[in-house]
Parts: structure tokens; C-alpha cells; sequence
């Protein structure tokens, strides 16, 4: 266990916790195949005691993930552990993280609890959650600006009442490397009994550093387990990179002298997966996963790129999952072509139904896009009409004129429970206009908080458009996202993708580990 190092995904849970970012249950379990596909160590699955619908998500996910451990989260209360442990019952492995605040601020202004009481239920708590499973991780949140003697007698309490991971998390993002590294040195170095259990860092990024302070925990520290989330998604700054500390870990190995289970040509497809559902696009120049992380644009680059390719890539693109935007299907591409390409891709969907859903999206496309690349198909799979078993609102069709010195104006056919209805309305551009259409007729009231546009493919005008709609209504925060050669009929499926995640009414409660 000394040379691996354990790939510990949160993207689920604590990267749900990003505004908007709340995903449906088929969404879930979609990622959670491709994280397996990753062959990611640990998939945190959610927070069961929080909701039904979260208890149903990792429930789900626990019966169909044979190959990676599926976690859920728990506070140090019977009643959460007991219901994290239903929910797990079916999994093929499964882990219970148990976590309570260890730092004097957390404890006094959050809990109101004293010290020892906080330890005696970390005690009761790992003790109840070790009779359900054998596997058991315990967080003290806020770790990192607790007091060390505190933090040391809680963490030997746990690993006695039979924790097999210890995570001290860095929760708001305070830390600096060097120093956090010594840290949970001296730590390990205090606690007795601290060979018994895996060491785990969760970084927050708030300074930036995640990454950086995640890889000093386990080159400094000693750790073996790295919390992460795949694009860094997650609440405030985000997390620590899965793709950014694994390609460090693999490029760096004669540094680190760790080896990682991941299959690292699957990052850039769980990335797009993970981006494509939240509608948090990544920045071109992100490591590893960006546009631009393999582009070069500098005239002296180029050339000594074209000479060596490692006078300038440490990496190589196909390595993690990129490849060139090559055409590999068109209009008179047949479903078993099509279904082969799915599954070159790693998206195949779970039924034939969703199968032909996908396939009837992708004619219709060729017919208005004579080239289809795979970003294309990736588009089409995660395109919630294909997945969703029944949604209130459905696009149908839009009509919409602008023209210099007169207001543009739109007509939107759409379904509400599958009835067609249409909106009208003028607008300060074809846009505006199609969404006050919408709003013409629904009246939900929401506040659009943000609207983007990402193009699928590069290289062409014919590319298809991304839209990402975020609606804010009565406190609850929810993200549309809509693709189409067309950006304004994109838009709109946006909005109305926004729309059917407000009227969704799962709730959802916030954890912080």
C-alpha cells in the first residue's frame, strides 16, 4: 500500500455542492459509470441521510458499480450512519465517511459543543459505523486550523474504534504546502497508532493551492489518499483536480515514487461528461483537461514541437483522452455504426431505448450538419430528451426574425406535459426574444443568473453551440444546458432544460467534509 496511492472522487458529493450544480439521479449514475471507467479507487456517491433523493442516487449507484468502492457520507449520528449503510447494502464494496468540526472556531460557533464532547461523538460514531461496515473513514473538518494535540487524540480515537482512513481536510482553503505538509507530518508522528489507517488530504481552493497542497500532504505528510473532483468542480473555489494531481503523480514519478490505478485516457471524456452536466465550463487554458492545454500557439513552440514533441509536452494529448476533431460519421451512417462509435467513446447508454433515442438526435443533426465529431456525439448522449424518462417542459420549434433598426421578435412552440403551446415575444435580440417567449407563457418567475455559449467543435462556423442557462427561483439555483448548430433554438432548450430542474422539487442538503 506504501507505493499506491488512492484516487478518492468527490465530484458527487462535495462537487455537487457548486451552485447549480445539483444533478438528477440518471445524471449521477452516468458519471458514476464513468468515473469506474477512470477506475477511480473511491467514488463518493452523495450524502444518504440528506434527502430520499440522495439516499436513492447512491443507492443506485451502489448496486451498479462493480469495480470501485461507492462511498457515502455520514455526520456522527446514528441516523445518518444507519441510512448510509441501507443505501450501500448492495454494493460490492462499500465505505461509510463519518466527519465532525475539530477546529475551536467550528466547534464553539457551529456545534456548540465542548472538545470532549465533540471526541466522544467521533468515539460513538466510528464505533457504530465499523459495526455496519468494515470499511470507515473519519474527517475532522476544518482539520488543518484545529489544535494538534485535540486533533491527535480524536484521529487515535478513531483509528481505535476501527477507522481505516483518517482525512484532515484543509475545508476552507487556508493552507499553505510546505506548511501543510509538515502539519499532517507531525500529526501522524503524534498519533500512536497512526500506521493502522490510510492518511487522506481534502484540499479546498480557495488560494489556488489544492493541488499543491494535496501533493505536499502525500510527499510531506505521508498520505496515500487525495480527495478530488474531476474539472476541480465544487462549492467557492472549487477542489483539488483529479486530472491535475494524477498527471502530476504519473508524469513526476520518479519524484513521488507512487503509482495510480487511473486509466488516464479517460479524463478528458469523464471532464466533457462532468462540464456537459453542470454547465461549468472549463477554461481553455485549464491543465490537462482545457482547450488549450495541448495547443501552441508561440512560432518557436511550434516549430520545436514539430522537431521533438517533448521540447515543450510533458504530456501527451492522446495520453489523457484527447484526440483530433476527426469525422467519423455523416448522414448515411447506419445505428450499428453508430453504436460502435458509443462505444469506442465509452458512453454507451444502459438501454437500447436511450440507444435509438440517441441515434434518431443524431440523424436529425446530420441532416443540418454535414460533419459529425465525436464532441458531437458526446453532445448527443448527454442530451437530458434523450436520457430523461419524462420531463414537463419539451422544445418543439422556433421562428424568429431580426434585422437592423427593428426589434427582433420570436415565436416558441413547446410542451408543457405534452401539450404544444407557444409564446410570443419581442426582445433587445433574437435570444432575449425567444426566452421572453417562453417566459411569455410559463411565468416561473426565475432570475437568470447566468447565460453562456461554448462551441462543441472548433475550427468551423458549422459547429454546434453550447448553451448554459442558469435560473435562480425561490432560493433554488439549477443550470439548463441546450446544444444546436442553431444558438438561439440552443438557448431555448437551454431555458427549458432550466426549467424542468426548478420544477423538479428534490432537495438537497449541504455537507462539508
Amino acid at each position: 500500500m506504501a507505493d499506491k496511492l488512492i484516487i478518492f472522487d468527490t465530484t458527487l458529493r462535495d462537487g455537487e455542492q457548486s451552485p447549480g450544480a445539483s444533478m438528477t439521479r440518471d445524471e449521477k449514475l452516468r458519471i458514476a459509470r464513468q468515473l469506474e471507467r477512470l477506475k477511480v479507487d473511491v467514488i463518493e456517491a452523495g450524502f444518504a441521510a440528506s434527502s430520499n433523493g440522495d439516499f436513492e442516487c447512491v443507492q443506485a449507484i451502489a448496486r451498479a458499480i462493480k469495480d470501485s468502492t461507492v462511498c457515502s457520507l455520514a455526520r456522527t449520528n446514528d441516523r445518518d450512519i444507519a441510512r448510509a449503510a441501507e443505501a450501500l447494502k448492495d454494493a460490492a464494496r462499500a465505505r461509510i465517511h463519518t466527519f465532525i468540526a475539530t477546529s475551536p472556531l467550528h466547534m464553539e460557533k457551529k456545534l456548540r459543543m465542548s472538545p470532549d464532547e465533540v471526541l466522544e461523538q467521533a468515539r460513538l460514531a466510528v464505533r457504530f459505523a465499523r459495526n455496519q461496515l468494515d470499511d470507515v473513514e473519519f474527517s475532522a473538518e476544518d482539520g488543518y486550523r484545529s489544535e494538534m494535540d485535540f486533533l491527535a487524540r480524536i484521529c487515535e480515537v478513531a483509528i481505535n474504534e476501527g477507522a481505516t482512513t483518517i482525512n484532515i481536510p484543509d475545508t476552507v482553503g487556508y493552507a499553505i504546502p510546505e506548511l501543510y505538509g509538515h502539519f499532517l507530518k507531525t500529526l501522524r508522528e503524534k498519533v500512536p497508532n497512526s500506521d493502522k489507517a490510510v492518511w487522506s488530504v481534502h484540499c479546498h481552493n480557495d488560494l489556488g493551492m489544492a493541488v499543491a497542497n494535496s501533493l505536499a500532504g502525500v510527499k510531506i505528510g505521508g498520505a496515500r489518499q487525495i480527495e478530488c473532483t474531476i474539472n476541480g468542480l465544487g462549492e467557492r473555489a472549487g477542489n483539488c483536480s483529479l486530472e491535475e494531481v494524477v498527471m502530476a503523480v504519473k508524469t513526476r514519478r520518479d519524484f513521488f515514487g507512487l503509482d495510480v490505478g487511473i486509466d488516464a485516457t479517460q479524463i478528458v471524456p469523464a471532464s466533457k461528461m462532468v462540464s456537459h452536466t453542470t454547465g461549468f465550463v472549463v477554461q481553455p487554458n485549464k491543465a490537462v483537461v482545457g482547450a488549450n492545454a495541448f495547443a501552441h500557439a508561440s512560432g518557436i513552440h511550434q516549430d520545436g514541437v514539430l522537431k521533438a514533441r517533448d521540447t515543450y509536452e510533458i504530456m501527451r494529448a492522446e495520453d489523457v483522452g484527447w484526440s483530433t476533431n476527426k469525422i467519423v460519421l455523416g448522414k448515411l451512417s447506419g445505428r450499428s455504426a453508430f453504436k460502435q462509435r458509443l462505444q469506442e467513446l465509452g458512453v454507451m447508454p444502459d438501454s437500447e431505448s436511450e440507444v435509438l433515442a440517441a441515434f434518431a438526435k443524431f440523424k436529425e443533426l446530420a441532416d443540418r450538419k454535414s460533419d459529425i465529431f465525436d464532441e458531437d456525439i458526446l453532445a448527443l448522449v448527454n442530451d437530458e430528451s434523450v436520457t430523461a424518462e419524462k420531463e414537463q417542459y419539451g422544445f418543439v420549434s422556433l421562428t424568429q426574425h431580426s434585422e437592423t433598426g427593428e426589434r427582433p421578435y420570436a415565436e416558441v412552440v413547446f410542451t408543457i406535459d405534452e401539450k404544444e403551446f407557444k409564446g410570443v415575444s419581442d426582445g433587445n435580440g433574437p435570444v432575449d426574444a425567444s426566452l421572453k417567449a417562453i417566459e411569455s407563457h410559463v411565468k416561473s418567475g426565475a432570475e437568470l443568473l447566468l447565460y453562456s455559449v461554448n462551441a462543441i467543435t472548433s475550427g468551423s462556423t458549422e459547429s454546434q453551440g453550447e448553451v448554459t442557462v442558469r435560473l435562480q427561483n425561490a432560493g433554488r439555483v439549477v443550470n439548463g444546458v441546450g446544444a444546436d448548430p442553431d444558438i438561439v433554438v440552443a438557448s431555448a432548450k437551454a431555458y427549458l432544460s432550466a426549467l424542468n430542474k426548478l420544477h423538479s422539487k428534490a432537495e438537497r442538503v449541504a455537507a462539508q467534509g
